[in-house]
């Protein structure tokens, strides 16, 4: 047990301390039924697959364990042991996205050679990596079931993070099934659009509001900001002293 390190590549973040235990009771009762996978480094032994397995046993405080001896790359060790995780001990939809993303950076490869080493197709591995894209509260959610893949495959179309995150809650809050997510989205949508459309009629684009302020700055030699809301606003025209106050006068045709 003491040379046996484990994986820098392990996938799953989070092993609930209440499912150890049930597994180190199931050992100790039954034996273990699948040795562990392990291939051979510099310092001992390094896991490939079955860390919980291995930590039962430690907590246990068995010193011995199985262990079947591969010979195995780093690529080829990150991705059995993802494997393993996806096949065997089912990661939550997050942990199984991160996992991926290793495979991907680590070992430079693309999306469709991930999902071969893992079995996967390419279009599954790029709709699970989708769920990065979340922000870390909804990647909660999410890693534990309080929100589905399908809720959050809806909310991802979505694109302000903040607005994502509210319409979230309220699916969580109001029980809604992904359906019901859906249109509440295209709503959203559909009211957010209007608003723009509305509201393009009366406001100067930014790039606008940018020129004529650049073009007032040129005229006056003064730093002026154009504050525009609706069809209303300011003009914004600082000045250093009263001669400077006096020279921008000038500029504008008034008399002091």
């Amino acid at each position: 047990m003491g040379q046996v390190s484990p994986s820098p590549y392990q996938a799953r973040r989070d092993i609930k301390s209440g499912q150890l235990e049930e597994l180190a009771e199931s050992i100790k009762s039954e034996g273990l039924l699948q040795p562990i996978v392990v291939r051979k480094v510099a310092q001992g032994y390094e896991l490939i697959a079955g860390e919980r397995r291995w930590r039962a046993f430690q907590a246990l405080k068995i010193k011995r364990i199985p262990a079947r001896v591969v010979t195995a790359t780093d690529a080829s060790a990150a991705a059995l042991g993802l494997i393993e995780n996806l096949q065997r001990e089912g990661l939550n939809p997050i942990d199984e996205a991160y996992g991926f993303a290793s495979l991907i950076r680590d070992f430079d490869l693309t999306q469709e050679q991930a999902a071969d080493r893992v079995g996967k197709s390419r279009a599954g591995v790029a709709n699970t990596l989708r769920l990065l894209s979340l922000d870390g509260e909804m990647q909660g959610y999410v890693a534990k079931g309080i929100l589905s893949v399908g809720h959050a495959k809806v909310l991802l179309g979505v694109e302000a993070p903040e607005e994502r995150s509210v319409l979230g809650r309220r699916v969580i809050e109001e029980g809604l099934s992904v359906r019901a997510t859906e249109k509440l989205v295209q709503t959203r949508k559909a009211d957010r659009s209007g608003r723009k459309t509305r509201q393009s009629r009366h406001t100067p684009a930014g790039a606008t509001i940018t020129g004529i302020e650049k073009r007032l700055t040129s005229h006056l030699g003064a730093k002026v900001a154009l504050k525009h809301a609706g069809n209303k606003g300011q003009i914004v025209i600082p000045y250093a002293s009263n001669d400077d106050l006096q020279r921008i006068l000038e500029k504008l045709g008034v008399e002091a």
